[in-house]
This record gives structure tokens, C-alpha cells and sequence, in this order.
């Protein structure tokens, strides 16, 4: 698979485009285009089966990154005039973003007690956050945008982001905490460099559902636009941020330099929400499996409903 993609960046590459390279071919949960009139390369996730961080999206996922790097990489060398400048992270999936964790996983790794299995998990989102939120290797600007729901591990995915653009319609929260969790992939520390950290912990312990409003007046949300026109406003900012670039990108390298999200960092929480799992009580699991429940009923195809079915 790896020598396909690479065959893929090197095709890329080659092309003289001036608009759109889809990758999509090499991938069944995320697409990936290469805007070069844009300077993006725009991940979105398809969601195929269910709209949550299954392990096939993980990898997938991690996979389209080394693609990105490599191909930012290629672009800079050759001092290209669509030289990729933006990592933009989005859902094909109508009303929502992202939901989270995988809850089928987890009843599953938590019932075998399987300490292994867990970290592996936890350990592979925050690689990817970090990747997400250092631009690919290459300090591209990141932009989440949210058109829909976007709960616990894809609302931190969408705070790793250097900027977050969330339609009217968006809604953020952490339900982790209902079944005796927290979010465990760096929402904290994301959280904490907006906000202060009693604010953080107060909104993520809170188990509401807020809206994209609420989290605009807030400063979570950086650009806040009307239904239908997410995308369009993806392009704006960025054609907004290119005659401007120098002195942004020199704000974003302040606030990390000022605040810092470090990899070390969300490798210990991950420890940390590994072993609090694992104490989780029979009511936990089984608050877990009414969630499972209600996004099978709501989001999930026949699939879904089989999954509920084996974890009751």
C-alpha cells in the first residue's frame, strides 16, 4: 500500500494542476484533495460505516498525513507557487463532524481488561492530534471545520486545529464524562490555551451540549458562519490569511511558544485515561452501552445496529 501512495505523491507532484488533486483512491474513511489554487490539502472524513475514530480511520488517517508531509515537503524544495500552506480537516458526512471514540471498541478492550489495547488506541490519537496540530511536520496552518455534531474525540481533533470554523448548526461536548470518563486525547490542554483552566475543566465536566454560538462567544470557535457555507468560508479565510500570512503565522508560533501543547504532555494523560477505564464500574458500562444505543439509532447503518447487538 505504502508504494501505491508514494506512486500517488510522485503523480502529484508532477502534474501542473491549477485547481484540485483527489487522492481518494487510496482510502475507504478519509479523502483527500490537493488544492493547489488554495494551497490546502483538505482531509475529510467519509465515515463509511460509523462517524467515530475507528481504528481503520485512525490508520487511514495517519497514512493521508505522511502523504500531506511528504507532498509539503516535495513543494517546498522545488519552491512551487502552489506550495501546500494549509492542512484542512472537515466531514463529508451531513450534520456531523465527528463523534469521538469508538464505544464498541472500548466496551470491548474494557470488559477483557485489555491495558495493552487501550493505549494502543489512545496512544494513536494523540500522535495524530500532534501531527494535525504541527501542520503535517511542515507547520502548515490547520483548519477544523465543523457542520454538524462534534463530540468528545473529534471536538479535540477539531481544538488541535490552529483554527476552528464551526457552522451555526455545530454542537461541541465531551459525553465521556456520563459514563465516569473524560476526554482523554488532550481537550484540557487544548482547552486551556483559549480558555482559562478553571473554565476548561468546568465546560468539559459539565456534560452539555453546546452550541457552536456558546463556543464562539467563549473564543473556542475562531470563525462562526451560517449553515451551508462552511466550505466557503474555508476559502475565504484562507484567501483572507495569504495577504497577511507573515504576521499570523508569527502570532501562531507566539501562542505556542507561550502555551504549548507538547507531545509528552498528551502521552501522559492518554496513561492517565487508560487506567481510569479500566476502574470503570458495571453502571459505567452500561451508561456506555445506552450511548453506543442512541448513535446506532440516530447515525448508524445495519453495521451499527450489529455492534449493539454485541456489546449488550
Amino acid at each position: 500500500m505504502q508504494a501505491s501512495i508514494n506512486n500517488s505523491i510522485n503523480n502529484s507532484i508532477n502534474n501542473s494542476i491549477n485547481n484540485s488533486i483527489n487522492v481518494q483512491q487510496q482510502f475507504e474513511t478519509i479523502e483527500i484533495d490537493i488544492n493547489q489554487s488554495y494551497q490546502a490539502a483538505w482531509v475529510k472524513f467519509l465515515h463509511p460505516e460509523r462517524p467515530v475514530m475507528t481504528t481503520q480511520l485512525l490508520e487511514e488517517f495517519a497514512t493521508g498525513l505522511n502523504m500531506v508531509h511528504h507532498l509539503a515537503g516535495q513543494n517546498q524544495s522545488t519552491a512551487s507557487s502552489g506550495q501546500i500552506q494549509y492542512l484542512v480537516l472537515s466531514s463529508a458526512m451531513d450534520g456531523v463532524f465527528n463523534l469521538g471514540g469508538d464505544l464498541e471498541h472500548f466496551l470491548d478492550l474494557i470488559t477483557r481488561q485489555d491495558k495493552q489495547g487501550l493505549s494502543a488506541y489512545g496512544h494513536a490519537c494523540t500522535d495524530i492530534l500532534v501531527r494535525s496540530m504541527n501542520g503535517a511536520g511542515h507547520d502548515l496552518c490547520s483548519i477544523a471545520l465543523v457542520e454538524g455534531e462534534c463530540l468528545g474525540g473529534g471536538f479535540e481533533a477539531a481544538l488541535a486545529a490552529d483554527v476552528l470554523i464551526a457552522e451555526k448548526r455545530a454542537r461541541f461536548g465531551f459525553p465521556e464524562t456520563q459514563f465516569g470518563l473524560f476526554p482523554g486525547m488532550g481537550a484540557f490542554s487544548f482547552l486551556a490555551r483559549k480558555l482559562t483552566p478553571a473554565l476548561a475543566k468546568r465546560l468539559i465536566t459539565s456534560g452539555r451540549i453546546h452550541t457552536a454560538e456558546e463556543l464562539y462567544d467563549m473564543g473556542v470557535v475562531d470563525v462562526l458562519v451560517e449553515d451551508g457555507r462552511g466550505e466557503e468560508m474555508v476559502r475565504h479565510y484562507i484567501r483572507r490569511r495569504q495577504q497577511r500570512e507573515g504576521g499570523l503565522r508569527a502570532m501562531d508560533s507566539i501562542m505556542d511558544q507561550h502555551n504549548p501543547v507538547t507531545h509528552q504532555e498528551l502521552e501522559s494523560i492518554v496513561d492517565l485515561w487508560v487506567d481510569t477505564a479500566l476502574q470503570l464500574n458495571k453502571h459505567n458500562l452500561d451508561m456506555m452501552r445506552y450511548l453506543l444505543k442512541a448513535q446506532a439509532k440516530r447515525w448508524g447503518g445495519q453495521q451499527q445496529q450489529n455492534a449493539v447487538r454485541k456489546a449488550a
